[in-house]
């Protein structure tokens, strides 16, 4: 149980690393061929970078977060830290689903939510 939560937990952080890159780096080239025009059209891609780079951010303190939790030596610690980025995550997957894109359920809020019942149970 302990090795699926820390896979599960490593995939979330790299999964909110590589948001942050696309959102902060990538936007007006790798951006448009992720989310292409069902986001919004493409000219608005340039015009939005800003705002794009300040979402990316907030993933790379989410994906910081977990990461963290694997560099604290007190066991009760780090999983509180984990449930703590984990609950982040699901918020904010939930709360995207709910107003941006369905997918931000499966993809973001799901692995999440899986992740920290997993923790609860174990």
């Amino acid at each position: 149980m302990n090795l699926a939560i820390q896979i599960l937990t490593a995939v979330i952080a790299l999964f909110h690393v590589y948001i942050l890159w696309l959102e902060m780096f990538a936007w007006t080239t790798r951006g448009v061929k992720v989310f292409g025009s069902k986001a919004f059209p493409t000219e608005l891609f340039p015009k939005t970078k800003t705002l794009a780079a300040n979402q990316g951010l907030y993933n790379g303190f989410l994906a910081a977060g977990l990461i963290w939790s694997f560099l604290i030596e007190d066991p009760v610690w780090s999983e509180n830290v984990r449930l703590f980025f984990l609950s982040c995550v699901a918020v904010a997957g939930i709360y995207g689903g709910l107003t941006a894109s369905r997918k931000i359920l499966i993809v973001q809020a799901l692995p999440a939510l899986v992740t920290i019942l997993l923790v609860i149970i174990r």
